[in-house]
Order: structure tokens, then C-alpha cells, then sequence
């Protein structure tokens, strides 16, 4: 069963592994408010692709569904599902639900 809780808790594993990676300087917080691109964010374009792919792996061990996040329709949104946490979680919600 799919949740936003249970979708934050699978971001969050994949920013653990990517936090592996990363100086001090650049590690993610854990946090829904946390900017994760753009102005203030703590990725460039490679380290939020590599992110991307640890959730959407984390996602088809959990829900057993193969998905692509960064897709022609995440970016033709008008506000970034990659902006933040809060709006990956609740981008990946429908995402999901379209699936």
C-alpha cells in the first residue's frame, strides 16, 4: 500500500545513499522542506538524476512498479516536482496512481 509517508521514507533511503557520496557541504537533509534543485538546492543536474534513479529503484523493490520520474511530463510542470521534498513526495503520488 502506497502512502506519502511511505514515499518520503523511500526518498529518504535513497538521500541516505546519496549523503554517502557527498562532502560535508553538500549533504542532503532529511527534511520535506529541504530544497533539492534549483536556487538554494544542494544537487546540480547529475547529483538530482543520480537521485532520481536510487527512488525510482527504491520504489520498484517496494511497490513492485516500474516508473520514470524525470519524464516529458515532470518537466512541462510549471512549478518543478524537483524543487523540494514535499514536491517530489506529492509528484510521485500521482505518478503513481497513474501507473
Amino acid at each position: 500500500m502506497k502512502s506519502k509517508s511511505k514515499l518520503t521514507e523511500l526518498i529518504y533511503d535513497a538521500i541516505d545513499q546519496a549523503n554517502e557520496q557527498l562532502s560535508d557541504e553538500f549533504r542532503i537533509e532529511k527534511s520535506t522542506e529541504t530544497v533539492l534543485f534549483g536556487q538554494g538546492g544542494k544537487l546540480d543536474s547529475l547529483g538530482l538524476v543520480s537521485l532520481l534513479i536510487a527512488i525510482e529503484q527504491n520504489i520498484e523493490d517496494e511497490f513492485e512498479q516500474s516508473i520514470t520520474i524525470a519524464d516529458e511530463k515532470a518537466m512541462s510542470q510549471k512549478h518543478s516536482p524537483f524543487r523540494s521534498i514535499f514536491t517530489l513526495v506529492e509528484y510521485l503520488d500521482t505518478l503513481i496512481d497513474e501507473v
